[in-house]
């Protein structure tokens, strides 16, 4: 909402000054909404700490993701000054496995695994591979969905009837099937997963984008921008894209935990990140395969994984809320 301007109030005196009574500027109030939503602002606070471990949670430590060391498998998390408490002090089964294995003088925040990696820096870089994955996907989604709705929207016709049948036929086909057979052409890694869910998960932008465009190019300043001789690109990236931008927003925002979960899901099956990478999806996947031993190992990055898709979710609703036009004031 714009600023509804200054207005002239007359005190007790009789004497007339400027007061201002406006309206936040539309980016103001959509703070305000959002930062009301304690849900939201614990989502993104949250993930603001992931990303932050994502690109710096490898430089807290001299360990690498890749290092082996089969002298220090299977470590239990031991944290500095939480090992005074009694919990994450490096006791496994009762046992007190850093005297056992004569590393008293190391720390492994969240352990190691099977080969001696430390899980902690394997956790940083997961979570970076698993949001690079993400978001570049979204992204792709986000410029192919927008171009091909806008056309479908603005065109019409038989043209349009003919690009969403296109679209409902990919819709028609499981999109796990889709993915896991590209990965598979492909051969697994970073690429191919990112080009994988580019090409699947585009659909349900356009079906917005072109719904919102069939009913923007009625309006009457579409008209005359027509009726003025202005180019079709000019119409679809400066008078109708400005009026789709918030729920193009929304939807992105949406898709992200959507993309996490799917190349988490492939790395767990065998079908996404190899070894000696890691994602989160993998992660899990390890510390499945030890979990009534070390249940450490799932534990940390299945709880982790779990409140970061919570709090994606709970981000992409607040926004919703906040850039809801019903949600401002009138």
């Amino acid at each position: 909402m714009a600023s509804l301007g200054r207005y002239s109030f007359a005190n007790q005196d009789g004497i007339y000054r400027d007061d201002v009574y406006a309206g936040n500027p539309s980016w103001k109030e959509t703070i305000i909404i959002f930062s009301k939503n304690r849900g939201a602002v614990f989502g993104l606070l949250f993930v603001i700490f992931m990303v932050v471990l994502a690109i710096w949670g490898p430089n807290f430590n001299s360990y690498t993701y890749d290092e082996i060391q089969m002298t220090r498998t299977n470590m239990p998390p031991r944290i500095p000054g939480l090992e005074k408490l009694g919990i994450f002090d490096g006791t496994l089964n009762g046992a007190n496995m850093y005297e056992l294995k004569g590393a008293t003088e190391e720390y492994y925040w969240f352990g190691t695994d099977a080969l001696g990696r430390d899980l902690f820096t394997r956790f940083c870089q997961g979570t970076r591979i698993s949001l690079i994955v993400a978001v570049i996907s979204a992204l792709l989604s986000l410029v192919i969905g927008v171009s091909y709705g806008l056309v479908c929207g603005y065109y019409g016709g038989k043209l349009d009837l003919l690009m969403m049948r296109i679209i409902e036929i990919i819709n028609g086909i499981p999109s796990l099937v889709i993915v896991s057979l590209l990965v598979v052409i492909l051969k697994p890694g970073l690429t191919a997963i990112i080009v994988a869910m580019a090409i699947n998960g585009w659909t349900g932008m356009a079906r917005l984008v072109r719904a919102n465009t069939l009913r923007l190019k009625q309006q009457e300043h579409i008209m005359a921008s027509k009726t003025l001789g202005s180019s079709v690109p000019s119409i679809l990236f400066r008078e109708i894209f400005p009026n789709l931008l918030s729920s193009v927003i929304v939807m992105a925002m949406m898709e992200v935990p959507g993309a996490i979960f799917m190349e988490s899901f492939l790395s767990f099956v065998g079908l996404g990140i190899p070894n000696p990478q890691a994602s989160l999806g993998s992660l899990i996947s390890d510390g499945y395969n030890h979990m009534l031993m070390y249940s450490f190992q799932l534990a940390i990055p299945a709880v982790f994984f779990a409140i970061l898709m919570i709090s994606l979710n709970l981000c992409g609703d607040g926004l919703r809320d906040a850039l809801d036009p019903k949600q401002r004031r009138s």
